[in-house]
């Protein structure tokens, strides 16, 4: 089912129609500020071995992340962290930027790695942002992407439905993304080290 929510004015309803559907243990494509994530409810065991079903297990689970609606979950899920990493964090987000943190007991053990480390994003995309915050704790997200293809991310939400409509109960329609994924910036020795430039300006960082 492809569902169609304006990024300048998400119509309530709409969101909430997205957020019964991962409260019912679904899997959603939707926005993001950087390439369309597919992602779920974080507690439900079942709709995360689905998104690694329907990418062909090419995404491992310590490559996904979590999408918050703004920093207020980051003591649920990581350790503590410096002053000056989350000076940075304040700076840069939201933006299109993924933090890679050191990951507490709270967060669900079906998710942590063996790193014990968790990815954070806060994506400058209010429909997934007002869809995070209706739920009331973060969703899992990973990028629908196909390492076998030329065309690394698909930017059309009607193509992407096209192509896992079948697989997943809803596709957020939010326009057009893009094709640049978001920088990844690894925060667990307790310095910024970016380990993958994309979208978003680096010097936010330092």
């Amino acid at each position: 089912m492809l569902l169609k929510i304006y990024p300048e004015n998400p119509n309530p309803r709409e969101i909430r129609k997205a957020v019964d559907v991962l409260r019912n243990g679904g899997v959603i494509i939707y926005p993001t500020d950087t390439i369309y994530g597919i992602g779920c409810d974080i507690f439900m065991p079942k709709a995360i071995e689905r998104i690694t079903e329907i990418l062909g297990n090419k995404k491992k689970k310590d490559a996904m992340t979590f999408i918050c609606h703004d920093l207020s979950h980051l003591s649920t899920f990581t350790k503590p962290i410096g002053n000056n990493i989350f000076k940075v964090m304040k700076r840069a987000l939201p933006g299109p930027f993924t933090f890679i943190l050191e990951a507490n007991n709270d967060v669900p053990k079906l998710l942590q790695s063996n790193k014990k480390t968790v990815g954070i994003r806060v994506p400058d995309n209010t429909i997934v942002r007002e869809i995070v915050r209706e739920l009331g704790h973060p969703i899992l997200s990973t990028s629908v992407k196909d390492d076998d293809e030329i065309v690394e991310y698909t930017t059309d939400p009607e193509l992407i439905e096209e192509r896992y409509g079948d697989r997943v109960d809803l596709v957020v329609d939010g326009g057009y993304g893009d094709n640049v994924p978001s920088t990844v910036v690894d925060c667990t020795s307790g310095d910024i080290e970016v380990v993958r430039e994309g979208k978003g300006d680096v010097e936010l960082l330092y």
